[in-house]
């Protein structure tokens, strides 16, 4: 089996340590959420005598419903134990920057590979997200391990979110195979999806608003500026404005999308969101203080010149795939 050997090792080293600290990545999303809570319940079912905490920063509103984070604990309790870093690229953006007290580090990722970092490093960049990685491991060692429904609607949470409903590129067998261990384990789908994808009517209105807003580049970039004042005229917390991109994925002739979300912050930051089919965007994500993945990436901008700057070359890149290459639509 692919990365066995590495499989091996994480689970050795979890074997070994009396206590485990789990992080991930600033602005939280289904995927590194799940999988971090999914892989604590993994270890708290299969060895209950250890100490395992998940000490972060808030969650996303739209994720409250999977529970509150431990309570922070004292330094020194980092110094012996485990660290488990998951869904993260970068060192920038591990969340708890006490990730560095641990005595060893273990990267667990799916995202393309932008720097080592850790004792141990296991990435799988064509993998659909960290979740479906930590029900490979649960996989390979079924044996070893236990789960339960709990930790199922966890990882089908993230599996479900970063795959956009197993409707993206990189999804593949596996990914399917992987769902349906959690699915068989237990998984209420019909509450779960509800909790995910209700949307409040004003939330409705401002959907509209974004098609009466939304613009489109001369070579096929669909494109949204979501300002402060359009997040307060419609009561939007900066994880729903930042949904918008969701809205402009299906227009014929555009391969790549983009929302600018204003955070009003004292840097004047611009958070983006970048998606595209077909073509690879995540140069241009890299380019702008930000990653990811081929077809969905990150960036973060500092005023309005720079977002006129993101846009030229997301058209120009695009430009150059459409006269390069056939059959997108």
């Amino acid at each position: 089996m692919k990365n066995l050997e590495i499989m091996t090792t994480i689970l050795e080293k979890i074997k070994e340590y009396d206590r485990i600290m789990l992080f991930r990545h600033i602005r939280n999303d289904g995927d590194c959420v799940g999988a971090t809570k999914g892989l604590k319940r993994i270890i708290q079912l299969t060895w209950p005598e250890k100490e395992v905490y998940l000490i972060d920063e808030d969650l996303a509103k739209y994720l409250d419903f999977m529970g509150p984070e431990d309570e922070p604990v004292a330094d020194d309790l980092y110094a012996d134990a485990l660290g488990i870093v998951l869904d993260t690229a970068s060192e920038s953006r591990i969340s708890n920057k006490k990730y560095t007290l641990c005595k060893e580090l273990v990267k667990i990722d799916h995202h393309i590979p932008l720097e080592n970092y850790g004792s141990y490093i296991w990435v799988e960049e064509e993998k659909s997200s960290a979740c479906e990685m930590v029900v490979k491991f649960y996989s390979a060692f079924r044996d070893q391990l236990k789960i339960d429904s709990e930790a199922a609607t966890y990882l089908y949470t993230g599996m479900v979110t970063d795959t956009g409903r197993f409707r993206y590129s990189d999804v593949d067998g596996d990914t399917l195979r992987h769902a349906a261990i959690l699915l068989d384990v237990g998984v209420d789908t019909e509450t779960l999806y509800a909790r995910l994808y209700l949307e409040a009517f004003e939330y409705l209105k401002f959907k509209a608003h974004i098609y009466q807003k939304m613009q489109i580049t001369e070579n096929g970039v669909a494109y949204i500026f979501v300002d402060c004042d359009m997040q307060k005229e419609f009561g939007l917390s900066l994880e729903q404005a930042s949904a918008v991109i969701g809205n402009l994925d299906s227009i014929r002739g555009c391969i790549c999308w983009i929302a600018f979300i204003e955070t009003g912050d004292e840097q004047n930051t611009i958070r983006v969101r970048l998606r595209s089919r077909f073509v690879h965007i995540n140069s241009i994500a890299e380019k702008y203080r930000g990653g990811g993945h081929a077809s969905a990436s990150g960036a973060t901008l500092y005023g309005r010149e720079e977002i006129d700057a993101l846009l030229r070359d997301a058209d120009a890149h695009v430009k150059n795939y459409k006269e390069n290459n056939e059959g997108w639509l």
